[in-house]
């Protein structure tokens, strides 16, 4: 994709329901209306939602490595992620784009370099051992709650750094309020006047409750003594400097309130799905459990990895054109948004081979072609955390397989349904676990 200073930018076709249809179809069932505009209308096609304003769905690879690696002046990433800006804040790396956004992901990049990645594995372990010595055998419940109950603890441990049950209580009830946020709350965000009704008043206030305690949190960090000694996310980002500059409480804040956001609902859906989909195929359940045996994380690494190529949790990512840009054959105009659409390209039989068969094996020992597998971005957006929740993907999988037999309730796998912006299982991943003889 390049830049253009000409003239006659022209759309792809697209559907012409009305807008409101559009935006309600998008929100709701994209996962099923994306794959029929697909068929009518190939590879490339716009929309025209009532909010978020004109987007062209890209599917081919090609095209989504040079969306990523496009000009970051002309392909904002922040832009396009403006629905969430109430909730994260301006400050967060989610909202900046060009030079504040690199800079922002130099200050978060030693929170998650190799050597941190090192010392987080014992707390991921701990927490784990932690989570799956409460589950109930023969009796069937929804690993999802459970995988959210575990994220919560990661976040809450390792990334804030919180060990005092003191304090953790009262930010694990409201965490999981702020991070539960719905269609409801996200229309609440796009008109401030509705703060002040309902739903959206309660949702403010669990705001201003969270921020209280987090701006505590940090003002407390900052004048402990140990803080350059600590191994959690909040002191790496607290001591991180550039130019003699560090970040401001604003700036820890809203980094803060982002890695619950990508890193409670992504990770516990991610989790449930892997879970799901090993319940479901005994044979690569019991390979899985065979690498946990063996400490064999690259089996597991690719477990993971190929969830995330067949049930991506989040179906799209996209950035906003700043002027005219070449995306395929076509000039673009200013104020587009360019959407790879992850659910089409995974499962591309152009670029996966049986792409409906959940086969781990195809990540081992090969990579996927550049752009044809985006569960965490691309180019300098990428996200930082892909390393941390990995291993902490691997670490929940090892300790559930190694204690427990796992099972599905019910034979018919579960289907996807939207919350929020992500995909989940419609049932929450319903199982039945059995201590292993």
């Amino acid at each position: 994709m390049t830049t253009s200073s000409t003239g006659g930018a022209t759309m792809p076709p697209g559907p012409r329901l009305p807008r409101p249809l559009q935006a309600i179809l998008l929100a709701k069932y994209r996962h099923r209306w994306l794959p029929r505009l697909q068929r009518r209308y190939g590879d490339t096609f716009s929309l025209r939602p009532a909010v978020g304003g004109d987007m062209v769905v890209i599917t081919d690879p090609d095209q989504v490595s040079r969306l990523f690696t496009g000009s970051p002046e002309v392909f904002h990433a922040g832009e396009g992620n403006a629905v969430l800006r109430p909730l994260v804040g301006a400050e967060s790396v989610l909202m900046l784009d060009e030079e504040r956004h690199l800079r922002m992901r130099r200050m978060l990049l030693p929170a998650f370099g190799s050597t941190a990645i090192k010392g987080y594995h014992g707390m991921f372990a701990e927490i784990a051992e932690d989570e799956v010595a409460r589950w109930r055998p023969d009796r069937p419940f929804g690993l999802y709650d459970r995988m959210e109950e575990l994220t919560m603890e990661v976040i809450l441990r390792v990334v804030f750094g919180v060990s005092d049950e003191a304090r953790l209580a009262p930010l694990r009830g409201l965490m999981k309020k702020l991070a539960r946020a719905g269609l409801l709350e996200m229309i609440g965000w796009s008109v401030p006047a509705l703060e002040r009704f309902g739903p959206w008043r309660r949702y403010r206030r669990t705001q201003d409750a969270v921020d209280q305690l987090l701006y505590a949190e940090i003002a407390d960090r900052r004048a402990a003594p140990d803080t350059p000694e600590r191994r959690d996310v909040l002191s790496r980002m607290m001591i991180a400097s550039e130019n003699g500059g560090g970040l401001s409480d604003v700036e820890l804040r809203d980094q803060l309130i982002t890695l619950v956001m990508a890193g409670f609902d992504t990770t516990s859906a991610a989790l449930a799905w892997t879970f799901h989909e090993l319940a479901h195929r005994p044979a690569q359940l019991a390979r899985a459990r065979e690498a946990a045996a063996r400490d064999d994380d690259k089996y597991l690494e690719a477990v993971v990895k190929e969830t995330l190529r067949l049930r991506p949790v989040l179906p799209q990512l996209g950035r906003r054109l700043t002027g005219p840009a070449t995306v395929g054959d076509r000039v673009l105009p200013a104020g587009v948004s360019v959407i790879a659409a992850m659910t089409l390209i995974h499962t591309s039989p152009r670029h996966h081979d049986a792409p409906a068969d959940f086969r781990p094996e195809r990540f081992l020992g090969t990579a996927p072609a550049t752009g044809s597998w985006i569960p965490f971005g691309g180019g300098v957006r990428r996200c930082p955390g892909a390393t941390f929740a990995t291993l902490e993907s691997i670490t929940v999988l090892k300790a559930a397989l190694l204690r427990y037999d796992l099972h599905p309730e019910h034979d018919r796998p579960e289907t996807a349904r939207i919350r929020n912006v992500m995909l989940v299982p419609s049932r929450g991943t319903r199982v039945v676990v059995r201590p292993r003889g």
